[in-house]
């Protein structure tokens, strides 16, 4: 079914294409030629007429490569296509309540051309461009100084009374256009990018796709706040689907915002607090952006250092449970002068001495308050800077809360159900607090895709990382009665077979069901009961091998807490499934499929539980997917024209079957769309931005906040860490994306499926939706790394430094407490059963002693393991040389793993090479 949609989309998008070209009035001036200039670091192109850019090539590639989308220019000419260079504002006259504006791409006329001085390379009046009665008077000057490319507009206020500037914003335009592109031209050709929206510290990064060529890096000039972020509407019927799954579309950097939160934004909290200008009578101040190439993407925070901008790196990152401390270090070369937090309170701080590197200043952070919070610091130059946190529960009280919710308020009980929903974990409605029994995408309602299945995804995985006797029992019920039978049937055969949706719309085969009247249903995805009975889509089939897996690990190690089967019924169940799914008849089957990081877990404990014929069959059966990969450029394909979801799939079997070349492939460009950056929102937020249409309460394409792109994107890097422990660059994107799931809970338990960006908006999705692979990814790679950083000295993500003399002890805090990385030793320590509490690491003597409790503290319904079960390895065996740790006693092996018994609720175990 889906395959066939996207087909017609795209031929609907084609033919749309031929149409509104054809038809397209051009105002840019592209008939009138260019002006062209030589930087440093760029060839440019500007737009004669307009002087708008057109084109922005970096002079260290030797490839086409264009920052700017001049390939497709003569698609983008129309009124009220946004360019880099127009401006948009909102003023008014001192004492007046109305607000004018001023946009130079809405009726666009020639602008009028100045003679040029000293460094300015081009400059132009916007006067004929605006509106004829305009409170200001703009010049804009494209400047080269100290070899950077600067764009400055100089506002004047051209009246005779005092003009208050609420609005100020510079579009910009970069080639995230992906419409009628390759895969290979996207991925050659274009770029995304993402703001920090940090005030004077502000800047975007503009990464090429490819992940290995140089970003972009937007600066401002000085004082050009990022205060705040806006999306730029277009018209979205014209050729090249403008806020499409091919075209995200454009945002301006806005210098200036009160007059947006006077209005559209009255209802929510910006990201920064709103401000605005006052221009007396004559007054000019000039606002400006720079353009600096960074040397990779890896090497953004040194290029901002070599700009002389602040540098912000926060440890484990942004988002901070409640019992977690933070670090937060910072480099610029004016000292600080103070800091601030709003809401009151919400965090508090003290000054460390962690920083071993000249420059920086560290701080440890306190969370107080749940929910967001603005940190700013105000350096003795004047500069602002605002770091953007989010406080949660604490870690484990927040998968708790999660487990509780997803088996009581989603849960559906109802043997009447004509669809045999029932018993089951649902998809759920945060803002009427109720399940969602119907709407016209089938799938939701439907148990199955991504936002049918990720309520009862995340319900079962649940068990995987915190056993809870209650919510086990309800997860078996749903398994038993609703997962094998109506999620999945059998087709005569051993081989499982997954349905697209258990729900469909077809009142005639359910006479007695009440289908909502205040729902369409004419729209192509209110399947009928053939369409959601379909078997083709390889994903759904990974949502049920992650279930029976959790359950086979929730049996094997918590052996009282199952009732129906035994561990061996949900490993067969499991490994079935994966037949099922790689049989040949199951489309999507060659790309790489969320969550199935899974299946590679699983793959391992078949081995562990010696079950040779088992391993045999999903090993050939991935090996299979990787050859074909192996001799792709870009294995990434999905559903869609250009996806994040493939990646983590890839990586995986490439790096299981020793393709170093396409898991490289593969972490390059994850890394181009998955940043750094010093916002809770955007720090390891993998790029989406069309789920909410599928799985979301509000629809609309624009970039979303911690979908699922950001957990199961973080698994590659950060797995890819524990193989190079010293690429601390991976593991702080790794560790953000994998604390971004956390962040989608809230405080009754509720997991959303994203956090809606655009500024006038701010907040949750109603719906659960796809959470659930989200939440697949936070469950399988958390946990405490332990690192000793070159600039920040011993440091743990996910865990608490309490002592660095004599050893190295370290609290275990992360919302697991299953897991435990020594990056030093390469030491990758997972518990099959109990929970971590302390590690303490003698680096001399290369030792780890390890005190274990039956369940994590703090957590009274968490199952508490009869015995733990450590399981160690050596995951940097590579490049460190040192073997894999063993207990310095003698104890039990079962399966691979170390069983160890409590004795007064408590173990110790000595591991040492």
């Amino acid at each position: 079914m889906w395959s066939s949609y996207l087909a017609g989309l795209l031929s609907f998008v084609s033919v749309l294409r031929a149409c509104t070209a054809q038809g397209t009035t051009g105002t840019l001036g592209l008939q009138d030629g260019f002006l062209s200039f030589d930087t440093p670091s760029f060839n440019v192109q500007l737009v004669k007429d307009s002087q708008t850019l057109y084109s922005l090539k970096t002079k260290r590639n030797s490839s086409s490569f264009d920052f700017v989308p001049a390939d497709v220019m003569s698609q983008r000419q129309a009124n009220g296509n946004y360019h880099l260079g127009d401006l948009t504002f909102r003023a008014r006259v001192v004492g007046t309540s109305a607000w004018t504006s001023g946009d130079t791409a809405a009726q666009r006329r020639n602008v009028a051309p100045l003679s040029m001085t000293g460094n300015t390379l081009a400059a132009a009046n916007l006067s004929p461009t605006l509106p004829a009665v305009s409170l200001l008077n703009i010049t804009r000057r494209w400047v080269l100084d100290g070899g950077d490319l600067q764009l400055l507009f100089d506002v004047t206020n051209s009246q005779k009374q005092a003009v208050e500037i609420g609005s100020l914003g510079a579009p910009l335009e970069f080639n995230n256009i992906f419409t009628g592109r390759s895969a290979a031209q996207t991925n050659e050709l274009c770029s995304l990018f993402d703001p920090y929206i940090g005030q004077d510290a502000g800047y975007v990064q503009v990464t090429p796709l490819l992940g290995t060529l140089p970003p972009l890096l937007v600066l401002p000039v000085g004082k050009s706040p990022l205060e705040g972020w806006r999306f730029l509407p277009e018209d979205t019927s014209t050729s090249l689907g403008y806020q499409s799954q091919t075209f995200e579309g454009l945002y301006e950097w806005q210098f200036h915002t009160l007059a947006y939160a006077q209005n559209e934004w009255k209802n929510v909290t910006p990201w920064n607090a709103p401000t605005s200008a006052t221009l007396q009578p004559g007054e000019t101040r000039t606002y400006g952006l720079r353009f600096v190439l960074a040397p990779s993407i890896r090497g953004i925070e040194g290029g901002l250092q070599g700009a002389k901008r602040p540098v912000a790196v926060g440890i484990p990152g942004y988002i901070l449970p409640s019992d977690q401390p933070g670090k937060l270090f910072l480099n610029f070369p004016s000292s600080v002068k103070s800091l601030s937090v709003s809401p009151s309170g919400a965090l508090s701080w003290t000054k460390n001495s962690d920083a071993k590197s000249h420059g920086w200043v560290g701080y440890t952070i306190t969370a107080h308050t749940w929910g967001r919070s603005r940190l700013t610091i105000t350096y003795v130059d004047g500069t602002v800077q605002t770091i953007h946190y989010y406080v949660t529960e604490p870690a484990v009280q927040t998968l708790a809360d999660l487990g509780n919710f997803l088996t009581t308020e989603s849960w559906f009980d109802d043997p009447s159900d004509p669809f045999h929903r029932s018993p089951s974990v649902i998809s759920y409605d945060r803002e009427v607090n109720a399940i969602v029994k119907n709407d016209p995408r089938a799938w939701i309602p439907g148990l199955s895709d991504e936002a049918g299945a990720g309520s009862w995804l995340a319900a079962a995985v649940k068990q995987f990382a915190q056993p809870n006797a209650a919510e086990v029992a309800k997860m078996e019920e749903f398994v038993n009665q609703t997962l094998l039978g109506s999620v999945q049937n059998f087709d005569g055969s051993l081989y499982a077979i997954s349905l697209s949706a258990v729900y469909f719309y077809q009142p005639s085969l359910v006479p007695n069901y009440d289908y909502p009247s205040s729902i369409f249903w004419g729209n192509w995805w209110s399947w009928n009961q053939a369409a959601s009975y379909a078997t083709d889509r390889a994903y759904d089939y990974v949502h049920v091998i992650a279930a029976y897996w959790s359950l086979y690990r929730v049996a094997r190690n918590y052996p009282s807490l199952v009732k129906t089967h035994t561990w061996e019924w949900y490993l067969k169940q499991a490994v079935t499934t994966v037949a099922s799914m790689t049989n040949g008849r199951v489309g999507y089957a060659n790309d790489g499929l969320m969550e199935e990081t899974v299946i590679r877990y699983l793959l391992d404990d078949l081995k562990r539980e010696g079950l040779t014929a088992n391993v045999t069959l999903v090993e050939s059966r991935m090996q299979a997917r990787a050859k074909v990969w192996a001799g792709e450029r870009y294995p990434f394909g999905s559903e869609m024209a250009w996806d994040s979801t493939g990646q983590e799939g890839v990586y995986a079997w490439t790096t299981y079957f020793n393709d170093t070349a396409t898991a490289t492939n593969t972490l390059n460009s994850i890394l181009a769309y998955q940043p750094a950056i010093p916002h809770w929102g955007y720090n390891g937020n993998a790029r989406r931005y069309w789920d909410n249409v599928y799985g979301g309460k509000l629809q609309r394409i624009e970039r979303q906040i911690h979908h699922y792109g950001s957990g199961l994107n973080a698994i590659p890097l950060i797995s890819q860490f524990r193989t190079t422990p010293t690429d601390y660059y991976l593991l702080r994107v790794g560790f953000g994306g994998l604390s971004g799931p956390l962040s989608n809970i809230d405080q009754g338990g509720f997991a959303a499926a994203s956090f809606h960006s655009f500024a006038d908006t701010l907040k949750w999705d109603g719906y659960s939706g796809d959470y659930g692979p989200n939440f697949v990814g936070h469950a399988l790679e958390m946990g405490t790394y332990i690192v000793d950083h070159p600039d920040f000295g011993w440091q743990a993500f996910g865990g608490s430094i309490v002592a660095t003399s004599p050893t190295i002890r370290v609290q275990a805090l992360d919302s697991l407490r299953r897991r435990v990385f020594v990056a030093p030793l390469g030491a990758w320590l997972s518990l099959d059963a109990g929970a971590f509490k302390e590690v303490d690491f003698d680096p001399t003597k290369k030792t780890l002693t390890l005190t274990v409790v039956p369940a994590a503290p703090g957590v009274s319904a968490a199952a508490p393991a009869p015995a733990a079960r450590l399981v160690v390895a050596n995951t940097a065996s590579a490049a460190n040389g040192l073997g894999v740790l063993k207990p310095s006693t003698n104890l039990k092996q079962d399966a691979g793993a170390w069983v160890i018994q409590f004795h007064n609720d408590v173990a110790s175990v000595t591991l040492a090479l």
